[in-house]
């Protein structure tokens, strides 16, 4: 980027989370990150090196904000210090020729994968039914959605494809900000927070249609919805699964720790037609887990190790540098993970291992995976060159090459750990409230409709 000649005109809105809001380049492939901080600290902004003009930034803040949903504007774009992370487009991916037909990418945000260990946990109901589904009534409760999903992260990260096909389904009929589907760059499905509309599956359903008229040798134009969206999720199920160019070994079945199914998932057991070794120890998803599974000890095994370290820290506030309390996330903070005792030896050393893989298991259990869709012509599929993406085979014609990327990966603050701990009370307290309410017998299939195209 020529930093003299930017303009914001050159830029559009893109998305927010909870500390960052994202613009990308009308033209090229990039996007740029820029920090959130609380309105009511915009007087004394956070001080950095300026890194971007400061009259572009300020331009920018002003035209995107009609754009930003009204619940995120309780933070401001910063707008004083002139950093951002400049990364790849990844809803646009570079692998991408421009065709007739342009790339999709699905954002989704798969969350905690497992049970807690019964061990460390006040409540039983924690061991039985996962955070995701447990939060899904605080959150509706709390009226920050008007309908529950019916999403479980367990079915997901299950590796039985039935259920991981079923997840899938769920998180496309509720995707609150869990799921979304990029065209060319383009938003086409998501959710907006707080609003009494479900997302229009009819349209992106007509989106889809394109890419799959052609699937398991269906060469008319009459086809179903519920064709077009299981070879849709098929197509999903399959790139997440699919290995990296490892030995496509498996990891051990979570079955007989008893943590591998939630009790509030609709999933019917019964259902499973073939039983599963696991996911791919090279699979996105495994790799995700794996990094979930640093937190051994759940929040309320770990708030005890926080205190001792905050209690150290208020005696030594020297200490926050060599424990490496606010980083930096280097080869020495990833040794301190890696070398954690098995038990505790009373050490602040421990504490702060236990600490920081909480906060690493944390992050993993709230990143997202941008999964990137190109439809691939007849000379791309002889082509053996691409190797960094996979080939996508189980239907003849179409098939895509993919990319998986993992994204949101800032490590959580050490000092969120009291509001999580309070957080996760709440959520609990709640879901027994209300008696984790769920529906009873199956649900009922949606009515299949059939998508009729003409010519023009």
């Amino acid at each position: 980027m020529e930093l003299d000649k930017m303009d914001e005109n050159d830029w559009k809105y893109h998305g927010e989370g909870n500390k960052s809001l994202v613009v990308s380049h009308v033209q090229h492939p990039r996007v740029l990150r820029l920090l959130k901080y609380p309105a009511e600290d915009s007087e004394n902004p956070p001080q950095e090196v300026v890194k971007l003009p400061l009259e572009f930034v300020r331009q920018l803040s002003i035209k995107v904000q009609h754009q930003r949903p009204a619940w995120r504007c309780d933070k401001v774009m910063d707008i004083y210090s002139g950093c951002a992370l400049c990364l790849p487009n990844l809803t646009s991916p570079a692998l991408h020729q421009p065709t007739h037909t342009p790339p999709l990418c699905i954002e989704i945000k798969p969350k905690c994968g497992f049970l807690p260990s019964p061990k460390h946990v006040s409540k039983d109901i924690k061991t039985k039914v996962c955070r995701y589904c447990m939060h899904q009534h605080y959150k509706v409760a709390n009226g920050k959605w008007k309908r529950r999903s019916f999403y479980c992260p367990l079915d997901l990260f299950s590796g039985n494809r039935q259920r991981m096909h079923f997840a899938i389904k769920h998180l496309i009929e509720e995707p609150q900000n869990n799921f979304k589907v990029f065209k060319g760059g383009q938003c086409i499905y998501s959710s907006k927070e707080g609003s009494d509309e479900s997302p229009d599956m009819n349209s992106l359903l007509h989106h889809l249609r394109p890419y799959f008229l052609h699937a398991n040798n269906r060469m008319n134009s009459h086809v179903t919805c519920k064709a077009v969206l299981n070879d849709f999720i098929q197509v999903l199920v399959n790139a997440l699964l699919s290995s990296g160019g490892g030995d496509g070994g498996v990891v051990a079945d979570r079955q007989a720790e008893g943590r591998s199914f939630c009790e509030a998932s609709i999933f019917n057991k019964e259902r499973i037609r073939h039983g599963s070794r696991g996911l791919p120890n090279d699979s996105v998803l495994f790799r995700i887990l794996q990094t979930q599974m640093l937190d051994t000890l759940d929040i309320e095994g770990l708030y005890p190790l926080y205190r001792q370290v905050e209690q150290h820290l208020q005696d030594f506030p020297k200490e926050r540098t060599r424990l490496q309390i606010e980083g930096p996330y280097n080869e020495a903070f990833l040794e301190k993970l890696q070398k954690c005792p098995a038990e505790d030896d009373g050490s602040v050393e421990y504490a702060v291992a236990k600490v920081h893989q909480y906060r690493v298991a944390m992050t993993a259990k709230d990143c997202s995976i941008m999964v990137a869709l190109v439809p691939s012509s007849e000379e791309e599929e002889d082509n053996e060159s691409l190797s960094s993406q996979r080939q996508l085979r189980d239907f003849r014609p179409p098939a895509f090459s993919y990319s998986a990327s993992i994204l949101d990966l800032d490590p959580k603050p050490f000092d969120s750990i009291p509001r999580q701990l309070r957080l996760d009370q709440k959520i609990v307290t709640c879901y027994l409230r209300t008696g984790g309410a769920l529906p009873k017998g199956p649900l009922r299939e949606k009515e299949d409709c059939t998508l009729l195209f003409h010519p023009m």
